[in-house]
């Protein structure tokens, strides 16, 4: 039988309770999508402006040990169950926490093995900008590629505070399950992983994803539920997800700039999507900070 629930968290209190949620919107100032070349000379896109970032000097010399410490916690955390083993962190990741992965993503985005524009062998373009961490995924050849096709750049790693922050969010759950659901292991429909694989996808506000399956990691990691978790970072978008491929079918959630989803164990093949980029979204602050550009910052995890 299929429990759903929903709660918030804080610092101050581990109780579980009703939540609302509220999102600032803003228009962005960028107008151009700007691209530079890496030291190879390839064209490289780049998520901020093509301007150095504006980012706070305290930000840019805090440890990064804080995001280890679930520092999410100083917002209101709102957490939610969609389906079993499918659960959705609201306002997980602090503005603090934003600033540093998107400074980090544009860096690794600029130089070799960074965002480029991926496509099927039959010449149609994916509406998105793509960046593989730990191991090079390609809509044709999976993950057979060690090198990129494009520049021959071996994919750059997985910075440590990702995992620390993909970590935290499987805690977080577990707890949410444990507490709402009176578990005695909450492992058994949200299996713990340590992320190999992170592809990192921009969209642009007209981006979108058919529904699909994250289903190329080895069967080792499918058989085990091993959970796809997903960080979404910018403008809002229309999420969907299903146990079939019919859009008809689909149940639709809102994805916001901090929002964590995390699907494994009985939902880890369920097919989901991006339905469409909600233009000037983001929050205020975190543009003035960033430069990012107008649209949605994903990074999505796996264990291969």
């Amino acid at each position: 039988m299929k429990t759903v629930r929903s709660g918030r968290l804080n610092k101050h209190s581990k109780s579980i309770r009703k939540s609302s949620h509220s999102r600032q919107v803003s228009p962005s100032g960028c107008k151009s999508v700007p691209f530079r070349e890496d030291h190879l000379g390839f064209s490289r896109f780049d998520i901020c402006c093509g301007v150095p970032m504006k980012v706070n000097a305290r930000l840019l010399t805090k440890d990064m040990e804080e995001m280890k410490e679930l520092e999410h916690y100083e917002n209101d955390l709102c957490v939610e169950a969609l389906e079993p083993g499918m659960i959705l962190l609201k306002n997980y990741i602090s503005h603090s926490g934003q600033v540093k992965i998107i400074k980090r993503c544009r860096e690794l985005g600029l130089g070799s093995g960074g965002f480029y524009q991926p496509r099927y062998r039959h010449g149609a373009k994916l509406h998105l900008k793509m960046m593989c961490l730990g191991r090079i995924w390609d809509p044709e050849r999976l993950y057979e590629d060690r090198f990129h096709k494009i520049d021959g750049a071996e994919a750059p790693s997985i910075p440590d505070e990702f995992k620390h922050l993909v970590k935290g969010a499987i805690k977080t759950s577990h707890f949410f399950l444990k507490h709402s659901s009176k578990l005695s292991s909450a492992e058994n429909i949200l299996p713990r992983m340590s992320p190999d694989i992170c592809i990192v996808n921009f969209y642009k506000r007209s981006g979108k994803l058919g529904l699909h399956q994250d289903s190329d990691e080895s069967q080792e990691s499918i058989c085990k539920g091993l959970p796809v978790v997903s960080f979404s970072i910018g403008d809002s978008a229309e999420f969907l997800y299903g146990f079939d491929r019919h859009v008809n079918k689909a149940k639709k959630v809102l994805l916001e700039s901090g929002d964590v989803i995390i699907f494994g164990g009985e939902s880890r093949l369920i097919f989901h999507g991006v339905s469409r980029v909600l233009p000037n979204t983001a929050p205020r602050r975190l543009l003035e900070e960033t430069n990012l550009l107008p649209g949605r910052l994903n990074l999505t995890f796996r264990q291969y």
